[in-house]
This record gives structure tokens, C-alpha cells and sequence, in this order.
């Protein structure tokens, strides 16, 4: 008993944060959620009525699907290459290491300066970006939506490849050498070895690495705002730029409440639903 108490004491400093941090403001959402307010300080029950609103309304589909598309093409792309890159590394030595260094710099950097160096690597006559396209021949139009979304998952790939390169590096270290000698004795090839040895043994850190990336690449907001803003039309208008609008420009406190508690809510189902794949079900808590 009193090992439990020591552990909620331990506990209790991160418990208080994320109750300031996350559930009253949460609370606070929910309540917004199921009014409607006059002059920012008068509120009036409407109940579900915003719910209803916002899921009759085709914006809110389309950004949803939009930005599930994004993090879809985040992973086919962020995965694979991930994997490949952390096979090619070496498995020790000085240069594992200071290409480990090199593959982390890129994630100490804030979302919000990514976003402003790739808006200015796009930028014509001084944009990197631009002179590289234009020097290929087809130039870089950012009123293409294609140009666009190809630029926002070239960002998106040099800022979070190296997560997935590090987890799967770091997986790959700790399978054991005897499974290696094994096979090299049966006459496995390079592929049968990834097949039948490396990748089984990757299993839960690409899931882990996979749910990392879906969650960062769904609510993506900052990076994809410097470089686009949400243009052209609404070809990058993810969910989150959806909800922003709704909640701080059109400032429908309502409305923007109920959208940010069903994203919660998909946010949730979706870690849910890795967390199934990642735990067995006889290793959950009880």
C-alpha cells in the first residue's frame, strides 16, 4: 500500500499539470460546445445543436479528409524511408555516430521555423527550392496544388524522416547477432533476412513510429500555415486550419467547441486503436 501511495506521490506533480494543462481547458470546450454566446460573456443552452452543425457541414468533411490524406501520404512516405535509411547506417563506430548527430538536428528544430525556412526556399530568385525546379525545366508554381502538396511532404519528410530513422535503428541494434548467424548458415539471403528476422523484431517500434507520425502529420497546423496559408483555395486547408478559423477568426466559440471535441474525439479512437495493435490484450492494465 504504501508502495502505491509513494508512486501516486511521484505521480501526482504530472498528474496536476496535464489537469491544468489539458482537462479544464478540455472542460471549458465542452461547455462552449453546447452553447451559444452573446457579447463573450452570455451563454445560452442550444445542446447538440453545433455537433449537428458541423457535422452537416461539407468544409469540415473536406478538411478532415484532407488532412487524413496528408498523414496517409506522410506514412508511405516517412516509413519506408525511414527503414531503408536505418538499414544502410552502420552498426557502430565513430561515423554510427556522428551520422546519428547529423539525422537529429533536424527534429530540435520548432515546427513553426520549418515552416519559414521552407517558405523562403520557395520563394522566386532566392528560394533554393525555386532554382532547383526552375533548373529542372518545370519551374515551381505554388498556385499548383500538386507543387504545393509536394512541397508540404518534402518539409514534412526532412523534418520528421529522421524519427522514424532513429526508433527503427535503435530496434534493428537489439535483435540479437545469433539470429543473424542462423540464418547466414541456412543460406538466407539480404531480403529473407529483413523479411523473417528484421522486420518481425520491428513490429512494435514501426507501430509506435507510425502513431507518432499520424498524430504529428494529422494536426499539423504551423508549418503548413507559414508556407501555404491554406492555398491555393483550400487545397491545404487541414483540419486544424478548419478549426482555428472557425474558433479565433469568425470567433464562433459554439461551433469552433464542437469541432474541437469531435477532433478530440477521432484523435483519440485512432491512439486508441494503435494502442490495441501495440499491447497485447493479456498485457493491458487492468
Amino acid at each position: 500500500m504504501s508502495g502505491r501511495f509513494t508512486v501516486f506521490l511521484l505521480l501526482l506533480p504530472a498528474l496536476l499539470v496535464m489537469t491544468v494543462s489539458g482537462v479544464v481547458p478540455a472542460g471549458f470546450i465542452a461547455f462552449y460546445s453546447l452553447h451559444d454566446t452573446f457579447a463573450g460573456n452570455s451563454f445560452v443552452w442550444v445542446g447538440p445543436q453545433w455537433y449537428v452543425s458541423v457535422l452537416s457541414s461539407p468544409e469540415f468533411w473536406w478538411a478532415l479528409a484532407r488532412s487524413l490524406g496528408y498523414s496517409a501520404l506522410v506514412l508511405l512516405i516517412e516509413v519506408p524511408l525511414g527503414i531503408y535509411i536505418a538499414l544502410r547506417l552502420p552498426a557502430a563506430g565513430p561515423w554510427a555516430a556522428v551520422l546519428i548527430v547529423l539525422l537529429a538536428i533536424p527534429l530540435l528544430a520548432p515546427q513553426i521555423v520549418v515552416g519559414y525556412l521552407f517558405k523562403v526556399m520557395t520563394m522566386p530568385r532566392i528560394g533554393l527550392l525555386h532554382a532547383i525546379f526552375t533548373a529542372m525545366g518545370p519551374g515551381l508554381d505554388m498556385n499548383n496544388k500538386a507543387v504545393v502538396w509536394a512541397v508540404l511532404l518534402l518539409m514534412d519528410a526532412w523534418h520528421w524522416t529522421s524519427l522514424v530513422v532513429l526508433l527503427c535503428y535503435a530496434g534493428l541494434r537489439a535483435i540479437p547477432q545469433a539470429y543473424y548467424q542462423a540464418a547466414r548458415i541456412d543460406g538466407a539471403g539480404r531480403w529473407a533476412i529483413f523479411r523473417h528476422i528484421e522486420l518481425p523484431r520491428l513490429r512494435l517500434v514501426l507501430l509506435i513510429a507510425i502513431l507518432l507520425r499520424l498524430m504529428d502529420s494529422f494536426m499539423i497546423y504551423a508549418e503548413a500555415y507559414v508556407v501555404t496559408r491554406g492555398g491555393p483555395g483550400v487545397s491545404t486547408t487541414f483540419l486544424s486550419h478548419e478549426l482555428v478559423q472557425t474558433a479565433t477568426i469568425q470567433f464562433d466559440l459554439g461551433e469552433g467547441g464542437a469541432m474541437s471535441i469531435l477532433y478530440l474525439l477521432i484523435v483519440v479512437a485512432i491512439s486508441w486503436a494503435f494502442f490495441s495493435l501495440i499491447v497485447p490484450r493479456r498485457e493491458r492494465p487492468a
